[in-house]
C-alpha cells in the first residue's frame, strides 16, 4: 500500500495544503503505524503535517487508527487517570510522578505512559525508578490506588517508532500531539493533558470536543501534565466533550517554592518522598489539580 496520494494533498505547503477527512486520516495513520509504507513516505508525512498542522478531524482520525491498534490496559471497569509523560524536565523537577502518587493516595488507578523523546531531559521513568516503581514489562490490570508506568512500546510499537523519528530529523510530529490525547485503557478514563503554547490549547480543545473525551487540560510544566508548583495555571475540564473552566489562572509573578529540588532524578525522588510523608507541603497548584481530577473522576463514574 502507499500514502503518496495523501501526501500530495497535505504536502502542498502551508497555504496550498488540503485537509483530509477523518476516515482518510485514519487510513493514512494506520498504514504508518503498521509499517507498511516506506521510510521516505513516513518522513514526508511528518514534515508535511509539521508545516500544515493537524485539523481536529485529522487528529480524530489519527486517534481512531491508534485506538484500533493499542494493546489496552485492563481496568475492570474502574475509571483510571491517564498521565501522558513525554517531555521530561530540563530546568524544573519533573513532578508528574508526584501527581500520580497523590492521585493514587486518593484511591484512583493511575496510568502514566511515555518514553523519553529528548535525551538531555530527565524523564518520569527515571524518577519512578528512583522511587522503586518499576517500568511495566507486560500489560497488566491496573488496581485501585496504584500507579503504573507503561512504556509506549508496550501499548503500540508503531507509535513508538513514529515518536523516534524525532531523534533522526530533530522535529516533533503528529505522534507527539496524539500521545497527549489518547486513552490507552479499555474503559473510559480521565486523560490529563497539557500544552506548551496557547495555540495548542485551541486545537486540543477542539479535538477533545470532537472525540467526546473526558479530560483535564492545562498549561503544564515544561510540557508535562502537572501544574507548575510556582503558579496555578488555568484548567479546563471535559466530560463527554463538554468543556468547563474549573480553575482560573493565578495572576502575578512566579513565586519561589521553598525546598523545591533540582531537576535530577534522585533529588526529585527524595523530595517527592518527603512530600508524601508530610515533611514538605504539597505545592498549592498541584493540590488544586489533584482536587479537580478527583472531582472529574467522580463525575465520570456517575455518567458511565
Amino acid at each position: 500500500m502507499s500514502i503518496s496520494h495523501y501526501i500530495k494533498e497535505i504536502g502542498r505547503g502551508k497555504d496550498g495544503a488540503r485537509s483530509l477527512t477523518r476516515v482518510q486520516s485514519a487510513d493514512l495513520f494506520g498504514q504508518v503505524l503498521d509499517g507498511t509504507v516506506t521510510d521516505f513516505e513516513v518522513g514526508a508525512f511528518c514534515l508535511a503535517m509539521r508545516i500544515k498542522g493537524e485539523t481536529p478531524q485529522e487528529m480524530a482520525g489519527f486517534l481512531d487508527a491508534t485506538q484500533a491498534r493499542l494493546i489496552k490496559i485492563p481496568t475492570q471497569g474502574r475509571t483510571a487517570v491517564v498521565l501522558p509523560s513525554y517531555n521530561g524536565a530540563r530546568k524544573l523537577p519533573v513532578l508528574t510522578p508526584l501527581l500520580a502518587l497523590l492521585l493514587a493516595r486518593e484511591g484512583l488507578p493511575v496510568v502514566v505512559h511515555g518514553q523519553a523523546t529528548e535525551t538531555p531531559r530527565i524523564s518520569s521513568q527515571q524518577v519512578f525508578a528512583a522511587l522503586s516503581i518499576p517500568t511495566q514489562e507486560v500489560i497488566e490490570v491496573i488496581a485501585t490506588g496504584s500507579v503504573q508506568f507503561v512504556p509506549t512500546a508496550l501499548l503500540c510499537p508503531g507509535l513508538q517508532r513514529l515518536l523516534d523519528v524525532r531523534r533522526l530529523v530533530g522535529l516533533r510530529n503528529s505522534a507527539h500531539s496524539l500521545v497527549k490525547l489518547m486513552n490507552p485503557c479499555d474503559s473510559p478514563a480521565v486523560v490529563v493533558s497539557s500544552y506548551t503554547h496557547p495555540e495548542y490549547a485551541v486545537s486540543m480543545t477542539d479535538t477533545f470536543r470532537l472525540m467526546q473525551a473526558t479530560a483535564l487540560l492545562l498549561r503544564g510544566t515544561e510540557g508535562e501534565p502537572v501544574a507548575d508548583p510556582r503558579r496555578t495555571p488555568a484548567m479546563d475540564a471535559f466530560i463527554d466533550g463538554e468543556v468547563t473552566r474549573v480553575q482560573e489562572p493565578q495572576s502575578g509573578s512566579l513565586v519561589s517554592v521553598p525546598g523545591l529540588p533540582g531537576a535530577d532524578a534522585s533529588s526529585t525522588a527524595a523530595w517527592i518522598q518527603a512530600v508524601l510523608a508530610g515533611q514538605e507541603p504539597v505545592p498549592t497548584p498541584i493540590a488544586r489539580q489533584v482536587a479537580h481530577i478527583v472531582h472529574l473522576s467522580v463525575q465520570t463514574r456517575k455518567t458511565t
